[in-house]
């Protein structure tokens, strides 16, 4: 009963004419090169379908068919879509594994565990699916929907929204279910976010849903004969998987552990919970998922380093001793990768809410033979980045490509409140990327960083002109990080110009004066943008400023503050951060 292979269920946004269709799994991967993206309801859901079903799909599938080199791949990726052979494998794994696919079926519903119930036969309202839903205490602000208001998902949304509960969910106390041996009291606590939560999500997007499936594959990665997506294992009584191996328990069962992933097709459909969708009938025939069951899922012991979308942040100031593994499994706890083995740890380096996806470029192309790539960012000292391993495997094959391909990074994450219980703020972006940075010793990656490291140091300049006027008014500046400083505004005028400079860089390949000439540009319309802002500062001061307050500083020194002297310091500093471009002699017509 409804099997999503065939049922028409996603939305899709068709490539030709824009015009929307719902399809099931098998005709949007056979036809990939027809569809432009997928339809979501939230953007946090994009990875999630991806990761929980067409990627290792296609994976488990194709995996003795893909690329296994940069040639191969780029050749595929020209031609656009699959091949016949590859179709036609595509269309017999969904056959071999039809049953699995059955989202209401009574023995394997996917993604599911069949006949999970609670010891009082309690259910949940479907919005604890639904990360946007209010329930509990988790009300997004300005919903006009109750915690008592029923919410009736479709089948195809509750498709959705199940895969994003095992990516995103929130932590901390979940249902325990009969079967769970580790369930006490009828809970079970201390379970950590869905897996994606404690990444900032970095996931490569082409022009069609079938270069986005390439661009999300690493040709170099194999798959080992241990690892298998979550819907073959199927034997639930002897919790082995399709092929007699015992290599982890079988996931639809209501038992969990907390154990590291087998491998990638192991890793993308991590069930981190135990759920069950109740299916019911409208006065129409027509399915509806008005009730759930949901108890707490497999635990993943640590981020496996060759995690493909998230970047990382290296603390290069631990010493040995202090990279000991932790054995707890408790949430907030997970180990850093690299720490048994003397390397200096890593952990997932995690979106900022409120921080364009633009201002993290300097971790984006952060390459490991690349010359370090300076930080402006707050508490930045001792540590380094590192890029995501898809990234990596594209800078491979980037010279087989078009050097004008519009390439995007669509970044997503997740900020969670007190004890992980409720979804507190998302974070998307999308940032367009010239295959052209991806040379880590490239003019246009180095174009690139200079024009983000500038805008970072504009936005220091213009909070320190800020802080030096209110201390000549006789007031405290605003304190770091607020977002009150008048940098962040700043920021939000350069986000449009930086955006503008990584299209335009598409078109300039390794010439390194049109480099130049395009990042002279961008610092004339970034100084324009910093006088508007200071012009707002200095126009709006109080009398009192022009002549000045003498001021005693923390170390015991004092400091003469007027507008005078905060204007000629914010000109020396707009001086040595734009360099290419003549500073204007007079800031007022």
């Amino acid at each position: 009963m409804y099997n999503l292979l065939d049922e028409a269920w996603q939305p899709a946004l068709v490539a030709a004419d824009g015009e929307t269709e719902r399809v099931g799994v098998l005709r949007l991967l056979t036809e990939a090169h027809r569809y432009a993206d997928l339809l979501v309801e939230t953007p946090t859901q994009r990875p999630a379908l991806y990761r929980q079903l067409f990627l290792p799909f296609v994976l488990d599938a194709l995996h003795e068919l893909l690329p296994r080199d940069a040639e191969a791949w780029a050749a595929l990726f020209r031609r656009g879509r699959f091949t016949e052979r590859q179709t036609e494998r595509l269309l017999g794994y969904g056959e071999e594994h039809r049953a699995r696919f059955g989202l209401f079926d009574a023995a394997h519903p996917f993604a599911q565990v069949p006949g999970l119930h609670t010891a009082k036969g309690e259910t949940k309202s479907a919005t604890a699916l639904v990360a946007t839903a209010a329930q509990g205490n988790n009300v997004p602000l300005f919903s006009s929907r109750t915690d008592g208001d029923e919410l009736r998902l479709d089948p195809g949304e509750a498709a959705r929204w199940l895969l994003h509960t095992h990516c995103w969910d929130t932590g901390a106390i979940k249902t325990g279910a009969v079967g769970d041996r580790q369930a006490k009291q009828g809970k079970t606590t201390g379970n950590p976010v869905g897996p994606l939560g404690s990444l900032g999500v970095v996931m490569p997007r082409g022009r069609t849903l079938f270069e986005t499936l390439l661009l999300n594959l690493p040709f170099k990665k194999r798959v080992l004969p241990e690892d298998a997506p979550q819907w073959r294992c199927v034997d639930i009584t002897h919790r082995r998987c399709a092929d007699g191996t015992t290599h982890r328990p079988c996931t639809a069962a209501p038992a969990w552990q907390q154990r590291p992933a087998t491998g990638l097709l192991d890793l993308w459909t991590w069930q981190s919970r135990r759920a069950l969708l109740l299916p019911e009938r409208d006065g129409d025939g027509g399915l509806y998922v008005a009730r759930v069951v949901l108890a707490g899922g497999d635990r993943l012991e640590l981020t496996p380093d060759d995690e493909p979308h998230t970047a990382w942040v290296i603390d290069t100031r631990t010493t040995a001793h202090h990279r000991r593994r932790p054995t707890t499994g408790r949430a907030g706890t997970e180990p850093a990768p690299g720490a048994a083995d003397g390397a200096a740890p890593k952990r997932p380096l995690r979106h900022v809410t409120g921080r364009a996806g633009w201002r993290g470029l300097n971790a984006l192309l952060a390459f490991a033979h690349a010359p370090e790539v300076p930080d402006p960012s707050a508490g930045s000292a001792g540590r380094r980045h590192e890029t995501t391993q898809l990234l990596m495997t594209l800078a491979e094959a980037r010279d087989e490509l078009d050097p004008e391909y519009p390439l995007r990074l669509d970044l997503t994450g997740m900020t969670y409140g007190t004890k992980l219980g409720h979804v507190e703020d998302s974070f998307h972006d999308e940032v367009p990327l010239p295959l052209a940075a991806l040379r880590y010793d490239g003019p246009v990656r180095a174009a690139l960083l200079e024009a983000v490291l500038h805008a970072e140091e504009l936005a220091g300049a213009v909070n320190r002109l800020d802080g030096h006027l209110r201390r000549a008014a006789g007031a405290e500046p605003v304190p770091p990080l607020a977002w009150q400083q008048p940098g962040e505004r700043l920021l939000a005028l350069l986000g449009p110009l930086v955006l503008a400079l990584l299209r335009d860089l598409r078109h300039v390949g390794e010439d390194e004066e049109a480099c130049d000439t395009r990042l002279t540009h961008w610092e004339g319309a970034a100084r324009w943008a910093a006088w508007q802002v200071a012009e707002e500062l200095l126009g709006t001061a109080v009398p009192g400023v022009v002549s000045g307050r003498r001021v005693q500083l923390n170390n015991g020194s004092e400091q003469m503050f007027r507008l005078s002297t905060a204007e000629a310091a914010f000109r020396r500093a707009l001086g040595g951060i734009l360099r290419r471009l003549p500073q204007p002699s007079t800031i007022r017509s």
